[in-house]
């Protein structure tokens, strides 16, 4: 009896050592991440929005890792005590998308340009795109103007889907969402002094081996060439 328990155990705590590292990541990362994910082997991400995110892992969600596209998120998880190794890894442009064959837009037109159509943004109160996008219209000035026409979603992806699929003709995104569909272009890039700087952000929920080797990659050489070639920024070091 005492063997067979012995053999339980020993078999639980191989299984309990291989589980996958589980991360829970910003939308705007999925290219990148995916590519990691496959360099590295053994690897579940779940993707939403920032805040979204945050507040699932203070309700107790078992994620191992999480990244964040905005440092405000990470405060409350780290003032709960619920994330160790709190670094940036990656910064971003703001742009506006349009569909594939629009012109280039002058910002100061974007009210008139929109016409009787919508302008898709991540929530403004707690998606990263949608609060830096907001600050970016505030400080340009025309906020007031094109907010009755904002479409609401709860990801930066959902609002890329919305132009490609033709249903919105202009969306706020970052630079490398552009990248995801061939159905939209860049046609604006919102001044970087005009909301504040891009920030991801990550976090470690769970100190196993093979999370922290997660981490590290993604903040090292390997994580680094990976996200430059999806169009992401280093941030300074």
């Amino acid at each position: 009896m005492r063997f067979l328990l012995s053999l339980i155990l020993g078999m639980w705590a191989q299984v309990a050592v291989s589980a996958p590292v589980t991360v829970f990541a910003a939308a705007s990362l999925k290219e990148p991440l995916d590519a990691l994910a496959a360099e590295i082997g053994d690897v579940v991400i779940s993707y939403g929005g920032s805040g979204t995110l945050a507040r699932q892992v203070l309700a107790g969600a078992p994620a191992d890792l999480i990244l964040l596209a905005n440092a405000d998120w990470m405060t409350p998880l780290q003032d709960a005590g619920l994330v160790s190794q709190v670094d940036d890894f990656a910064s971003n442009a703001l742009v506006v998308i349009a569909g594939a064959s629009a012109p280039d837009l002058d910002l100061a037109q974007l009210p008139i340009a929109l016409g009787n159509g919508r302008l898709a943004m991540g929530y403004t109160t707690s998606v990263p795109a949608g609060i830096y996008g907001r600050a970016a219209l505030q400080s340009l000035g025309i906020w007031e103007a094109v907010a009755p026409r904002v479409a609401q979603v709860d990801n930066v992806r959902a609002a890329l889907v919305l132009v490609a699929r033709g249903e919105v003709p202009f969306a706020v995104t970052y630079v490398t969402d552009a990248r995801a569909s061939s159905d939209v272009r860049v046609v604006a890039t919102f001044p970087a002094q005009s909301h504040a700087p891009i920030r991801y952000v990550g976090g470690v929920v769970n100190e196993r081996p093979e999370v922290v080797a997660f981490w590290e990659a993604l903040r090292g050489p390997q994580g680094q060439a990976i996200l430059v070639d999806a169009g992401f920024a280093q941030v300074a070091r």
